[in-house]
C-alpha cells in the first residue's frame, strides 16, 4: 500500500499563505544542516517501520484510528507558529479556534451555555471532571462500574477522593441495583457513566442513573471519551439510542476528538454543564494574562501550556466534516458500527466461535468454543497470533468469568478471567473490508 502524499502540496501552499501574514518582518537565516537532518528523518523512518498497521482496515485491535489528511495539515501548518493554548498572548488565532471548535462539540449534547475547553486527552479530562466532583461534593466518594476506565479509580487516588466500584450486569454495564445499594450508605457525591467502554464497548443505563439521582443527591459525570460522537450514529439499538437520548442530563461530560474525532494524539474535552464552575479553576499569572481582557483558556484549565496544533487541526477538520446528522462524519460512525454487526452475524452463525451480547457500538468481544476458560483463553493466543500473521490485528480481553457463567452455562470456569478476542472496528472502512477480515479469521481457526 502507499500513503497519501497529495495534501503535502496543499501544505506547502498553505504555508506560502501563512508566511505572506509576516511579510513585514526582516528574514531570519535557517541553517538547519539540511543534509543532517535529511539523515536523521530517514532513519527514523527506518525504525518508525517497527509498527503495527494502526492506519490499515486489517488492524483492528486497539482504540486508534488514523487522522484525517486535512486535520494532519493543519496540525503541521500551526507548527510553524507552534501556538501556546494556555493564553491569549501565547496562541491568539488558535484560542478562538478551540472555542468555537469546543463549541460545536457542546452542540451535540444540546448545550449551548457551558465551561469546557480541550485537554491532552481522555485521562486529564476525566481527571478535570473528578477534581470539580471532589470541589462541589468533597468528602463523598466517586462511584464506577467494574468495566469503566481503570484511571477513574486512579485519578480519584491521585486527588484524595474515595473510589468505589460496582459491580456490572450481563452486558458489561453499571449494575442499576448494585449502584441502588450503594447509593443507600448516603455518601456517594459523583456517579460516573460511561458512555461506552473501552473494554467492551457497553453504554451504561444513564436513564435510569438520571432517575435515582432524582432519589439521591449526586453529580453524573458521563465518561463518553469513546462513544461520545455516536450520538451522531442512525444505527444504534434501542437501550443505546435511549442514553444518548437523556445524555445533555448529565453534569458533565468527556469526549476523545483522537478517538472518532479523527484526530491525531491528543486531544481529548471537557465539557461542564454548568459554566459557573470556572469559579474553582480561576486565577491570576502575572506575565501570560496582560493583552487582552478576554477570557484566557488557561484561566479555565488545570493544564498550563497546551498545544494550539490541536486545536487548529480539529477546527479545520470540523469545518470540512460538520458534526451533524446525515453526513459524510455522521456516516462514518453508522458506517463503523455496521462493521461490527457485520462480524457479529457471521460470528453468531459459526459453530467455532461463542458470542457474549451483540455490540452496541463499534467493538466486539467473542472467543472460539472449549470446554473450558483456561482452554478458550488458550485457542484466543493461538488465533490472535496466527491472525497477525496473516496480518490481522486483533487485540484481546480478559473477560471476568462471573459475568460469564449464566451465559456460558456448558463451560467449566477454572480461572477467573476467559481471554477473549477483541475486535475494534471504529474505521468506516471496516465495513467495506468487513469480508476480508473474515476471511482470514476463517481461514486461522482449526
Amino acid at each position: 500500500m502507499k500513503f497519501e502524499k497529495i495534501s503535502l502540496k496543499i501544505l506547502e501552499k498553505a504555508l506560502n499563505t501563512l508566511e505572506s501574514g509576516f511579510k513585514a518582518l526582516p528574514d531570519i537565516e535557517h541553517n538547519y544542516h539540511a543534509e543532517k537532518i535529511e539523515k536523521i528523518i530517514l532513519d527514523t523512518a527506518e525504525i518508525m517501520k517497527n509498527n503495527y498497521p494502526y492506519f490499515h482496515p486489517y488492524y483492528a485491535g486497539q482504540m486508534i484510528k488514523p487522522p484525517h489528511p486535512i486535520a494532519r495539515l493543519a496540525y503541521m501548518l500551526s507548527l510553524w507558529i507552534n501556538p501556546n493554548n494556555h493564553a491569549l498572548d501565547g496562541g491568539r488565532a488558535s484560542s478562538q479556534l478551540e472555542k468555537e471548535a469546543v463549541a460545536e462539540i457542546a452542540k451535540l449534547f444540546g448545550w449551548s451555555n457551558f465551561l469546557g475547553h480541550l485537554t491532552g486527552g481522555g485521562t486529564m479530562a476525566n481527571m478535570e471532571a473528578l477534581w470539580i466532583s471532589g470541589k462541589t461534593k468533597p468528602d463523598q466518594k466517586i462511584v464506577a462500574s467494574e468495566q469503566a476506565h481503570y484511571t477513574h479509580k486512579r485519578i480519584s487516588d491521585v486527588l484524595g477522593l474515595r473510589f468505589q466500584s460496582v459491580p456490572c450486569d450481563e452486558k458489561a454495564r453499571l449494575d442499576i441495583p448494585s449502584l441502588k445499594q450503594i447509593l443507600n450508605k448516603g455518601d456517594v457525591g459523583t456517579v460516573v457513566a460511561t458512555i461506552g467502554t473501552t473494554g467492551t464497548g457497553s453504554v451504561d443505563s444513564l436513564p435510569e442513573i438520571l432517575e435515582l439521582k432524582k432519589q439521591y443527591d449526586f453529580r453524573i459525570h458521563a465518561d463518553a471519551a469513546y462513544g461520545g460522537y455516536f450520538i451522531l450514529a442512525n444505527n444504534l439499538n434501542p437501550h443505546t439510542q435511549r442514553v444518548y437520548d437523556c445524555l445533555h442530563k448529565v453534569d458533565s461530560i468527556v469526549i476523545d476528538p483522537h478517538k472518532h474525532g479523527l484526530q491525531p494524539y491528543g486531544c481529548g474535552c471537557i465539557l461542564y454543564k454548568n459554566p459557573n464552575v470556572g469559579k474553582f479553576y480561576k486565577h491570576d499569572s502575572p506575565y501570560t494574562y496582560f493583552t487582552s481582557p478576554e477570557l484566557h483558556l488557561g484561566e479555565i484549565s488545570l493544564e498550563c501550556s497546551r498545544p494550539g496544533a490541536s486545536a487548529v487541526a480539529l477546527w479545520a477538520t470540523q469545518k470540512l466534516l460538520p458534526l451533524v446528522p446525515n453526513e459524510e462524519f455522521s456516516q462514518g460512525l453508522s458506517k463503523a458500527r455496521n462493521a461490527a454487526l457485520a462480524l457479529y452475524e457471521k460470528i453468531i452463525s459459526d459453530g467455532r466461535f461463542k458470542t457474549i451480547f451483540p455490540p452496541e457500538l463499534d467493538i466486539l468481544v467473542w472467543a472460539p468454543n472449549g470446554g473450558s476458560a483456561s482452554q478458550i483463553s488458550k485457542r484466543t493466543e493461538e488465533i490472535f497470533h496466527a491472525a497477525a500473521e496473516d496480518n490481522l490485528h486483533l487485540a484481546t480481553f480478559k473477560y471476568p468469568s462471573s459475568l460469564l457463567k449464566d451465559k456460558w452455562t456448558d463451560l467449566i470456569f477454572d480461572h477467573q478471567d476467559v481471554i477473549c478476542l477483541r475486535s475494534c472496528l471504529m474505521k468506516p472502512e471496516h465495513y467495506d473490508w468487513a469480508e476480508r477480515i473474515w476471511n482470514i479469521l476463517d481461514n486461522v481457526v482449526k
